[in-house]
């Protein structure tokens, strides 16, 4: 969708531009300039030629042909309301309502997104473009003088580029490193995740830790950056340890992230709930004050601080044992894994899973909050093995990783490991911009 990427800046809360397609006005233009560069005149009712009088011909305002008018969606704004407002005749809006509804769904227009209605000085519907997500828009356009609706991708080029930061006290923390880089929290997020089973990025990333990484980055045909790909190798040093991983795709599998030896990085518990927060409240111990009720008790889990309305997910697979309020641990839901393996996650501001429901590691299970028995937002987090609490910091160290590389397909995976690991220490960004057509 190339106008609606050259149009819509994406710094703006409401633009508006209304743009002009002047042919016939630009014609009458240059017509007039030549005329004139042609030493043309015009006769005046006494003989005399007039430049004025010709100049005054030459500069006639004609009909334009079409507008177009680019803007975002306001809060409760529907596509019926939005041509509505622009004043689309009521029987050709009812169609393209219904031409869209054949191919979209019309509840899933969203606030602040951007859309282009191009219309003929008469009034009727040239196009109509609307811009779903970062990947997809939706177009309606006349073809044989009737309307048709369709979803397409929004055209985009990728390259490869590599990035690097510390942890250090200006960038205290991965959010900031990755920030002081120039990237976006998702990148985090991606990082985070890889090495999750390896490095808690809630208690152990520490000043003078260092990482890079080579990712795929994504751009529309402007230039403006779109989004990220898969990260394609990556190295973070955790006090003077190196973890390096890689991404691979066995034969009939699934991609995933694997040691230079082919051991998964994905373990079978997470080492946190949270994608990452860099503050643990309270720990993991048997006599501890309590903030509220002020006497000595045992706190059987771990506190981490967080904003409210925070993502909490499962650590691993499991099912749902309960969801709900419990008394002074707030809203809390409690989940059993196998191994003889259960987790609980206490003061929940909000609840996304039922009781008996089947939840996938890292699948959102609730949100933070302060309810039950809590001095602010925060989340307790509670492990427990084969009936006793264990501490949650330091357990999933000692659970085993997924599935390595089959044996059959090490000689393949060695020679990506090589290449990804080859590209990420000669740090240069590779050339490979390409189109994607999704």
């Amino acid at each position: 969708m190339p106008a609606l990427a050259r149009v819509w800046p994406s710094n703006s809360v409401q633009p508006i531009k209304q743009t002009y397609v002047t042919n016939y006005l630009l014609l009458g233009l240059i017509t007039g300039v030549v005329a004139s560069a042609c030493g043309t005149h015009t006769e005046s009712h006494d003989g005399v030629l007039s430049p004025r009088r010709a100049e005054r011909r030459s500069d006639i305002a004609l009909p334009l042909e079409t507008t177009a008018v680019s803007a975002r969606v306001t809060p409760g704004a529907t596509l019926a309301s939005i041509l509505r407002a622009h004043q689309v005749v009521a029987s050709e809006a009812a169609d393209i309502v219904a031409k869209v509804a054949a191919v979209f769904d019309l509840r899933k227009v969203r606030v602040n997104q951007p859309y282009r209605l191009t219309q003929a000085m008469s009034g009727a519907v040239r196009a109509f473009e609307y811009e779903i997500d970062g990947d997809r828009f939706l177009r309606v356009a006349r073809a044989n003088e009737a309307l048709v609706a369709a979803v397409a991708p929004i055209p985009k080029t990728r390259s490869v580029e590599v990035v690097r930061g510390q942890i250090d006290r200006s960038a205290p923390s991965l959010v900031a490193a990755l920030d002081a880089a120039g990237e976006t929290i998702d990148l985090t997020l991606a990082l985070a995740e890889i090495f999750g089973g390896e490095i808690d990025f809630n208690t152990e990333v520490q000043s003078g830790d260092r990482f890079e990484l080579t990712v795929e980055k994504q751009y529309r045909e402007d230039h403006r950056f779109a989004g990220y790909g898969p990260v394609l190798a990556a190295e973070f040093v955790n006090a003077g340890r190196r973890v390096r991983a890689v991404r691979f795709t066995p034969d009939d599998g699934s991609p995933g992230y694997f040691d230079e030896r082919g051991v998964s990085m994905k373990r079978f518990l997470l080492a946190s709930p949270l994608k990452f927060q860099p503050v643990v409240t309270s720990g993991f111990s048997r006599h501890r004050l309590h903030p509220i009720l002020r006497e000595v008790r045992a706190h059987l889990g771990v506190d981490y601080r967080a904003p409210a309305g925070s993502p909490v997910v499962a650590v691993a697979d499991g099912v749902v044992l309960s969801a709900g309020m419990a008394g002074g641990s707030g809203r809390l839901v409690h989940l059993r894994h196998s191994n003889g393996l259960e987790s609980e996650y206490l003061h929940l501001s909000s609840i996304t899973v039922k009781a008996g429901a089947r939840v996938h590691q890292g699948e959102l299970i609730g949100r933070v909050g302060s309810s039950g028995l809590a001095t602010a937002p925060h989340l307790d987090f509670r492990l427990k093995k084969n009936g006793a609490f264990i501490n949650p910091v330091t357990a999933h160290r000692q659970m085993p990783p997924s599935a390595p590389v089959p044996a059959s397909q090490m000689a393949a995976f060695t020679l990506v490991r090589d290449q990804a690991f080859e590209r990420l220490a000669a740090g240069a960004t590779t050339s490979t911009a390409r189109r994607a057509n999704n």
